[in-house]
Protein backbone atom coordinates (compact mmCIF):
# COMPACT_ATOMS: atom_id res chain seq x y z
CA UNK A 1 0.00 0.00 0.00
CA UNK A 2 1.40 3.28 -0.99
CA UNK A 3 0.73 5.92 1.34
CA UNK A 4 -0.66 9.50 0.35
CA UNK A 5 1.96 12.08 -0.93
CA UNK A 6 2.68 14.63 2.21
CA UNK A 7 1.55 17.35 0.21
CA UNK A 8 -1.44 16.27 -0.43
CA UNK A 9 -2.14 15.18 3.06
CA UNK A 10 -1.34 18.53 4.40
CA UNK A 11 -3.28 20.14 2.09
CA UNK A 12 -6.36 17.44 3.69
CA UNK A 13 -5.54 18.73 6.87
CA UNK A 14 -5.63 22.12 5.89
CA UNK A 15 -9.09 21.87 4.15
CA UNK A 16 -10.75 20.03 7.27
CA UNK A 17 -9.10 21.65 9.84
CA UNK A 18 -8.50 25.26 8.86
CA UNK A 19 -10.95 27.25 9.96
CA UNK A 20 -11.01 25.07 13.64
CA UNK A 21 -9.01 27.29 16.64
CA UNK A 22 -6.30 24.41 17.12
CA UNK A 23 -2.15 24.78 17.03
CA UNK A 24 -1.80 24.30 13.76
CA UNK A 25 2.07 24.26 13.90
CA UNK A 26 2.69 22.18 16.53
CA UNK A 27 -0.31 19.84 15.07
CA UNK A 28 2.17 20.12 12.03
CA UNK A 29 5.35 18.79 14.44
CA UNK A 30 2.96 15.96 15.83
CA UNK A 31 2.19 14.75 12.44
CA UNK A 32 5.39 14.79 11.00
CA UNK A 33 7.14 13.06 13.46
CA UNK A 34 5.09 10.33 13.17
CA UNK A 35 5.13 10.56 9.46
CA UNK A 36 8.77 10.66 9.57
CA UNK A 37 9.25 7.78 11.96
CA UNK A 38 6.51 5.37 9.72
CA UNK A 39 8.70 6.34 6.01
CA UNK A 40 12.28 5.85 8.06
CA UNK A 41 10.93 2.33 9.60
CA UNK A 42 9.68 1.18 6.34
CA UNK A 43 12.12 2.51 3.91
CA UNK A 44 15.11 0.34 6.34
CA UNK A 45 12.77 -2.79 7.30
CA UNK A 46 12.33 -3.21 3.55
CA UNK A 47 16.33 -1.78 2.63
CA UNK A 48 18.20 -3.54 5.31
CA UNK A 49 16.33 -5.65 7.84
CA UNK A 50 14.38 -8.31 5.82
CA UNK A 51 17.65 -9.22 3.93
CA UNK A 52 18.73 -10.37 7.30
CA UNK A 53 14.83 -11.13 8.18
CA UNK A 54 14.67 -8.94 11.51
CA UNK A 55 11.63 -6.79 12.09
CA UNK A 56 12.41 -2.85 13.02
CA UNK A 57 11.54 -3.78 16.75
CA UNK A 58 13.44 -7.21 16.31
CA UNK A 59 16.51 -4.92 15.26
CA UNK A 60 15.64 -2.08 18.13
CA UNK A 61 15.92 -4.87 20.66
CA UNK A 62 19.28 -5.97 19.88
CA UNK A 63 20.53 -2.59 19.65
CA UNK A 64 19.45 -1.65 22.84
CA UNK A 65 21.24 -4.80 24.13
CA UNK A 66 24.13 -4.36 22.35
CA UNK A 67 24.85 -0.83 23.21
CA UNK A 68 23.77 -1.99 26.88
CA UNK A 69 25.10 -4.57 27.56
CA UNK A 70 23.40 -7.21 29.66
CA UNK A 71 20.16 -5.92 30.70
CA UNK A 72 16.89 -6.80 32.58
CA UNK A 73 14.63 -7.75 30.26
CA UNK A 74 11.88 -4.53 32.17
CA UNK A 75 14.31 -2.22 31.10
CA UNK A 76 14.90 -3.22 27.40
CA UNK A 77 11.06 -3.37 27.07
CA UNK A 78 10.85 0.30 28.32
CA UNK A 79 13.70 1.18 26.04
CA UNK A 80 12.67 -0.12 23.12
CA UNK A 81 9.62 1.74 23.61
CA UNK A 82 7.46 -2.05 23.97
CA UNK A 83 5.23 -3.72 26.52
CA UNK A 84 6.93 -6.43 28.08
CA UNK A 85 4.38 -9.02 26.63
CA UNK A 86 5.74 -8.06 23.12
CA UNK A 87 9.68 -8.39 24.24
CA UNK A 88 8.42 -11.91 25.18
CA UNK A 89 7.80 -12.51 21.78
CA UNK A 90 10.24 -11.00 20.24
CA UNK A 91 13.20 -12.30 22.19
CA UNK A 92 11.94 -15.95 21.92
CA UNK A 93 12.60 -15.43 18.51
CA UNK A 94 15.43 -13.63 18.57
CA UNK A 95 16.77 -16.37 20.91
CA UNK A 96 15.76 -19.21 18.69
CA UNK A 97 17.96 -17.77 16.20
CA UNK A 98 21.01 -17.88 18.17
CA UNK A 99 21.22 -13.70 18.70
CA UNK A 100 20.37 -13.59 22.40
CA UNK A 101 20.57 -15.35 25.83
CA UNK A 102 18.33 -15.16 28.47
CA UNK A 103 20.89 -14.94 32.01
CA UNK A 104 19.56 -15.66 35.22
CA UNK A 105 19.14 -12.08 37.42
CA UNK A 106 22.35 -12.54 39.73
CA UNK A 107 20.15 -11.43 43.00
CA UNK A 108 16.91 -12.03 42.23
CA UNK A 109 15.92 -15.06 40.38
CA UNK A 110 12.55 -13.83 39.34
CA UNK A 111 14.05 -11.20 36.96
CA UNK A 112 15.64 -11.99 33.50
CA UNK A 113 18.57 -10.15 31.62
CA UNK A 114 19.22 -10.32 27.82
CA UNK A 115 22.80 -10.53 26.47
CA UNK A 116 23.83 -11.03 23.03
CA UNK A 117 25.39 -14.04 22.09
CA UNK A 118 28.80 -13.96 19.99
CA UNK A 119 26.70 -14.17 16.89
CA UNK A 120 23.93 -11.76 17.73
CA UNK A 121 27.02 -9.54 18.55
CA UNK A 122 29.04 -10.39 14.92
CA UNK A 123 25.34 -9.45 13.45
CA UNK A 124 24.94 -6.13 14.91
CA UNK A 125 28.75 -5.27 14.06
CA UNK A 126 28.11 -5.99 10.37
CA UNK A 127 24.63 -5.06 10.06
CA UNK A 128 24.84 -1.51 11.70
CA UNK A 129 26.99 0.59 9.31
CA UNK A 130 24.48 -0.97 6.19
CA UNK A 131 21.47 0.40 8.87
CA UNK A 132 23.82 3.97 9.24
CA UNK A 133 24.21 3.89 5.73
CA UNK A 134 20.25 4.04 5.74
CA UNK A 135 19.90 6.54 8.43
CA UNK A 136 22.44 9.05 6.28
CA UNK A 137 20.19 8.49 2.90
CA UNK A 138 16.87 9.77 4.96
CA UNK A 139 18.72 12.59 6.56
CA UNK A 140 20.54 13.27 3.14
CA UNK A 141 18.11 16.64 2.12
CA UNK A 142 19.88 17.79 5.44
CA UNK A 143 23.33 19.88 5.75
CA UNK A 144 25.26 18.48 8.91
CA UNK A 145 24.48 21.53 10.71
CA UNK A 146 20.57 20.81 10.34
CA UNK A 147 21.06 17.48 11.14
CA UNK A 148 22.38 18.61 14.15
CA UNK A 149 19.59 21.25 15.14
CA UNK A 150 17.05 18.69 14.09
CA UNK A 151 18.14 16.21 16.30
CA UNK A 152 18.12 18.53 19.20
CA UNK A 153 15.28 19.76 18.47
CA UNK A 154 13.69 16.11 18.59
CA UNK A 155 15.40 15.40 22.02
CA UNK A 156 13.90 18.63 23.34
CA UNK A 157 10.62 17.05 22.39
CA UNK A 158 11.26 13.95 23.98
CA UNK A 159 12.56 15.35 27.21
CA UNK A 160 9.73 17.48 27.43
CA UNK A 161 7.53 14.25 27.54
CA UNK A 162 9.62 12.46 29.83
CA UNK A 163 9.84 15.87 32.50
CA UNK A 164 5.80 17.11 31.97
CA UNK A 165 3.93 14.35 30.64
CA UNK A 166 3.06 12.39 33.96
CA UNK A 167 1.98 15.53 35.37
CA UNK A 168 0.10 16.87 31.86
CA UNK A 169 -1.71 13.66 31.82
CA UNK A 170 -2.80 14.09 35.75
CA UNK A 171 -3.80 17.57 35.07
CA UNK A 172 -6.10 16.34 31.99
CA UNK A 173 -7.25 13.35 33.70
CA UNK A 174 -8.17 15.02 37.23
CA UNK A 175 -5.22 12.88 38.99
CA UNK A 176 -6.99 9.50 37.77
CA UNK A 177 -5.24 6.17 36.03
CA UNK A 178 -5.17 6.04 32.44
CA UNK A 179 -8.16 3.60 31.22
CA UNK A 180 -6.68 0.58 30.49
CA UNK A 181 -5.45 0.06 26.74
CA UNK A 182 -7.76 -2.10 24.43
CA UNK A 183 -7.16 -4.00 21.58
CA UNK A 184 -10.32 -2.08 19.53
CA UNK A 185 -12.65 -5.24 19.70
CA UNK A 186 -15.77 -4.98 21.24
CA UNK A 187 -16.80 -7.20 23.80
CA UNK A 188 -19.23 -9.85 22.23
CA UNK A 189 -22.94 -10.15 23.35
Amino acid sequence: MTQRPIVETEQLVKAKLGDISIRHDQMAVVANIHRAASAVRQHVENSVLRGVDLTWTGFVVLWVVWISGETETRLVAEEAGISKGTLTGVARTLESRGLVRRIEHPSDGRRVLLGLTDEGETLMRTLFPDFNAEEAFVAAPLSAEECRATADALRRIVVQVETHGEDRRLELLDGAEPAPRRSGRRPKG
